[in-house]
């Protein structure tokens, strides 16, 4: 199926769902172990996502869960078959951010606020290609065109017809105004973003300098949520030196609530629109000075 699964994140996404199962059950893996008759860290580690699963270990440990919902079966053995699949990212050697890639390509919907930059899956590839040359320690004209084709090759995913991911993006105001690569690439840059915000999957909202602080001002995060897994997410904090991804409830919660104040006091997105436009406009102006 899907040769854009990344093993690792379907493994622990898996494994997650085994113990929830299990927990529900009142077993003990001391116990599951026993009844399978085998080791207690092999349930561990199926559960960590360590170690893959074959779509009959999925079977036995539903049966013994007491699982008989055929459907959710069937979805977890697709997910086990699925777990020894490579990603398309893997086709460009080791990249950056590989982990979120692979959860941004399967998620069902990404909540996500930028307080610096326009988000990659909205970036036209002149304001990519800027992004990537001026804000990464110097790299190779090769590698920086690597890194190039690896961001516009996520942008598939919101342009997939039979599963657009439902995007919703707040963006503090000083992404508008932060010129990147000059007047042109701002220009076409918000241009672009307009014609986004305009389809039905997704919806952009700005948070104007009015608003003064925020929930926010800490930095970026994204919040992803799958179809199979609607009560799981993850939250994802991109950082200088090393990301960090958040998978507890109780951190789902906190920034699914930070989120929630963020988009009440951004603007909608009609009056988002305007400002985009009138953002625009100001980059004309600047393309028509000597």
């Amino acid at each position: 199926m899907a040769a854009n699964t990344n093993p690792t994140v379907r493994r622990r996404r898996l494994g997650a769902e085994l113990r929830r199962l299990r927990q529900g059950s009142g077993l003990k893996s001391r116990e599951v172990a026993e009844r399978l008759m085998v080791s207690q860290p092999k349930i561990s580690h199926l559960e960590n996502g360590n170690r893959t699963i074959s779509p009959r270990d999925v079977r036995d440990l539903c049966a013994l869960y007491g699982v008989t919902d055929q459907l959710v079966i069937d979805a977890l053995m697709e997910m086990a078959r699925e777990s020894g699949q490579q990603g398309w990212w893997h086709a460009y050697g080791d990249i950056p951010q590989s982990v979120y890639i692979a959860l941004e390509t399967d998620a069902a919907c990404v909540h996500s606020f930028e307080p610096m930059v326009i988000p990659g899956l909205l970036q036209t590839p002149a304001y990519a290609h800027a992004i990537i040359e001026e804000t990464i320690p110097p790299i190779t004209a090769e590698q920086a065109a690597t890194r190039l084709k690896v961001r516009l090759r996520r942008q598939h995913r919101i342009y997939d017809p039979a599963r657009s991911l439902r995007l919703w993006v707040v963006l503090d105001e000083s992404v508008l105004r932060r010129v990147v690569g000059g007047p042109d690439i701002m220009r076409e840059q918000l241009e672009h973003l307009n014609a986004l915000g305009a389809e039905p999957h997704i919806t952009l909202q700005v948070l104007p300098y009015a608003v003064g602080a925020h929930p926010g001002l800490s930095g970026q995060f994204s919040i992803l949520q799958f179809a199979d897994s609607p009560d799981a997410g993850v939250v994802y904090l991109e950082r200088f030196t090393s990301d960090l991804y958040l998978e507890k409830q109780s951190d789902m919660q906190h920034f699914s609530m930070l989120y929630d104040h963020l988009q009440a006091q951004a603007l909608s997105p009609d009056s988002t629109r305007d400002l985009i436009a009138d953002a625009s406009k100001t980059y004309i102006d600047a393309m028509s000075r000597p």
